[in-house]
């Protein structure tokens, strides 16, 4: 029955217990044996068990019972980092409730903020957790504060529960069907339903994971998906289950599950796509879900220059599993043909990175990652620019944007100076300072995109103990004085370590950039230059030694003539060696530009 239905997802910052939480709510509605149980269940790629986050929103139908009723408990796990937060927005759509769960011990952080905003968005009801109460350091009354206070929800009844332990988790569940209310939509009216994930089967082609808002799903019906406007026939219909699958023959309105379509083609099941019935098509269209738009963009190109086809397939696939990356093909005179890939954040580069080397086995080098400029140029025009070498000569340039974002970082205040100056140092402007607590401030700054996509995080963890917790979100172009920083390598430029940075840090960037190229490039049986230069002025230069080879290594007595004779056969063909040599870079030069201070 429609009414004992409840969707909810969990929202949380990272490390707040998500995963556990899940499957503590699994276990606890005997979804899955305590034989078959394993941690983090519901994360099932292996990079997601080994850095213990979750990368995509995972769903799955449980079935409860309470006061002799029988309830669907439709859960869906959400990740916390803020790189992923497209897959929080799109699971949301798919909901009529939330579980924000909170850390006891950390309180509120600056993801927890943010996915309350998406939240709120989508007009959900959010029910408050605290989690990890059972921990030594422990605070469940200054979390209830630092909530009401940061967020502004009434923590009066707020649950308090330990994923790990199993405190509270027959409480939640109870306020999981009172609070929540149950899906609306009509069972008589023609076929409505969102598809809000999507990933390929190498047995069964395209599934799409949809959401039924109106009417219902039945096996060997013929449905049509509105954008593409083609017809398919439901092959089979399955509910969500991280270990098995369970077949069905309808889905019924307010539910979720899985459809097979038997699709060999990628593009023809979409996220945010909507599916109707083909003979009696709705009129009523869903306001699909938006495009991710990609805030970092780098390089990706197979090592094996013949591997491009497959990268291409590759990308194809893991784009229906991902659908916030897009990808367009370029060449680099120094590594080939590759493809300008869109990423959301770093860590979203480098676990699609990683992905494509484990799920389909293609070793990859990677550029290091810019953002999205756009220029002015004198001729009126204006470009947009993805990749530096793109950027126009400086004599066509009149003026350069580049984006900013808004950055909140929730820390506690003895790390306040670290921070004040480590966003100073990155250009960042300062708009708003709230004091959460005695102890906790929160900080609100515009920061240029391009500065913390390189290290800032890494250097925002360190500065603070681990303990400062940042989100950001991208609120459009300023004018920046901007240059581009090429490096030379035997005197020719190699197009994929060019970089864009401000005229007035160009210097000692240049400088530390040889410096860590000179440490990585291999040394020759003749010298290399590595010099920086903005267009023709050459700013920075190292060389990389020579290798010692011992030509006289041969000649045991004799006279010193000999010897010298070899020496200068030697000095002459490395004068020519010079002139003609190729360097061979490794992997590791192409990521120096991300060492860089």
């Amino acid at each position: 029955m429609q009414k004992n239905i409840r969707n909810f997802s969990i929202i949380a910052h990272i490390d707040h217990g998500k995963s556990t939480l899940a499957d503590r709510l699994i276990s606890e509605c005997g979804a899955i044996s305590d034989r078959e149980m394993s941690s983090q269940v519901m994360d099932t790629m292996d990079i997601e068990k080994e850095r213990g986050i979750t990368i995509k929103a995972q769903s799955v139908r449980l079935n409860y019972e309470e006061n002799g009723k029988k309830y669907i408990i439709n859960l869906i796990d959400t990740p916390g980092h803020v790189d992923f937060s497209y897959e929080v927005s799109k699971s949301l759509g798919s909901c009529e409730g939330v579980l924000l769960v909170v850390d006891a011990s950390q309180g509120v952080e600056a993801q927890t903020i943010a996915n309350v905003y998406v939240a709120l968005e989508h007009d959900l009801e959010i029910i408050p957790v605290i989690n990890k109460i059972d921990l030594p350091a422990a605070d469940p009354q200054k979390v209830k504060n630092e909530i009401e206070h940061t967020i502004g929800l009434d923590c009066e009844h707020v649950l308090e529960v330990s994923a790990k332990s199993g405190i509270g988790i027959k409480e939640l569940l109870h306020a999981i069907i009172e609070k929540i209310p149950p899906p609306k939509g009509d069972k008589n009216k023609p076929l409505k339903a969102l598809i809000y994930d999507s990933w390929f089967d190498n047995y069964l082609g395209a599934l799409a994971l949809v959401r039924v808002f109106d009417g219902e799903l039945k096996k060997g019906k013929e449905i049509l998906v509105v954008s593409t406007k083609k017809k398919h026939e439901v092959l089979s219909l399955k509910y969500p289950h991280p270990l098995k699958q369970i077949k069905t023959d309808t889905i019924k309105t307010g539910e979720i599950g899985i459809v097979v379509l038997g699709l060999k083609n990628i593009g023809d099941v979409k996220v945010g796509d909507m599916i109707t019935d083909a003979k009696n098509p709705t009129k009523d269209i869903i306001q699909g879900l938006q495009e991710a738009k990609a805030f970092v963009f780098a390089g990706i190109y197979p090592i094996e220059t013949d591997k491009f086809e497959d990268l291409r397939d590759a990308l194809d696939k893991l784009k229906l599993n991902d659908s916030s990356i897009s990808y367009e093909p370029e060449t680099s005179a120094a590594l080939g043909f590759g493809f300008r890939i869109g990423f959301l954040g770093l860590l979203h580069m480098e676990v699609v990175k990683e992905r494509l080397e484990r799920e389909f086995n293609i070793d990859l080098i990677a550029t290091a990652p810019t953002v999205v400029y756009r220029v002015k140029k004198t001729d009126g025009q204006t470009v947009q620019i993805q990749n530096p070498s793109e950027l126009p000569p400086v004599n066509k340039i009149e003026k350069v944007y580049e984006p900013y974002v808004k950055a909140t970082i929730v820390t506690p205040t003895e790390f306040l100076g670290n921070i004040i100056t480590l966003l100073n140092n990155k250009r960042g402007i300062q708009k708003n300072m709230d004091y959460i607590t005695t102890d906790r401030v929160l900080l609100e700054y515009l920061l240029p995109m391009n500065e913390i996509i390189m290290d800032f995080y890494d250097k925002l963890k360190s500065s603070t103990k681990g303990y400062a917790s940042f989100d950001y979100e991208p609120v459009g172009y300023e004018e920046g004085d901007l240059v581009k920083l090429d490096v030379r390598v035997a005197n020719e430029i190699v197009d994929a370590l060019s970089i864009i940075v401000p005229k007035d840090k160009a210097m000692s960037k240049g400088r530390e950039l040889v410096k860590a190229m000179k440490e990585l490039v291999p040394r020759q049986l003749f010298e290399v230059a590595i010099q920086a230069s903005i267009g023709n002025k050459i700013i920075a230069r190292e060389t990389v030694k020579s290798m010692g080879k011992n030509v006289t290594a041969k000649c045991y007595g004799g006279d010193i003539t000999r010897k010298r004779k070899l020496l200068e056969k030697q000095k002459a063909g490395k004068k020519r060696m010079k002139s003609i040599g190729k360097v061979q870079l490794p992997q590791e030069a192409f990521l120096s530009v991300l060492k860089i201070d």
